[in-house]
């Protein structure tokens, strides 16, 4: 087992657990919940084999499936993002970048990691919650719970970011 490998196994025991354990008992206005664990599928670097990117972030969508009680709902959303996050990184990165560079605010400037993320951020939410709604019949509960649920968890990867190295 590599090093890289190591610290990736870290990184989605340290993102599940905390979703398990903290962030799903937050609920604002009975709809906004964070979502923290989609900031694992933005840190795969740009040359990362994309059906490694794809086996985790499908069992960390899995995983999050166990724990929450929604069958099938993270671990599609998630592997959506683990396919569309390679295409998305290349568009906000330099062309003479490095072949194993991650994306991070201090490499791509904070406006660019922004954007990137809430790109992410929006499409993860708007997935997970029209599955998960599987019907339009509340849609101001639905747009609710999507608009919250991606401003929390925006804010939680922004924070996360200026910690990271």
């Amino acid at each position: 087992m590599t090093i890289d490998t190591l610290k990736r196994f870290l990184t989605f025991s340290f993102f599940c657990l905390a979703q398990a354990l903290f962030f799903n008992r937050i609920q604002l206005f009975n709809c906004a919940m964070p979502l923290v664990y989609v900031y694992f599928a933005l840190m795969f670097p740009r040359n990362h084999p994309k059906w490694s990117s794809l086996l985790w972030c499908f069992a960390m969508g899995l995983t999050i499936d166990m724990f929450t009680n929604t069958p099938g709902v993270a671990s599609f959303s998630l592997t959506l993002i683990g396919a569309i996050q390679p295409y998305l990184l290349e568009l906000f990165i330099p062309r003479d970048a490095e072949e194993d560079m991650k994306a991070s605010a201090s490499v791509i400037g904070w406006g660019k990691f922004t954007t990137y993320a809430t790109i992410i951020v929006l499409l993860y939410c708007l997935t997970f919650f029209s599955i998960e709604a599987f019907n339009f019949y509340n849609w101001q509960h639905w747009l609710q719970s999507i608009g919250g649920s991606a401003v929390l968890t925006l804010i939680l990867i922004l924070s996360l970011e200026s910690i990271r190295k």
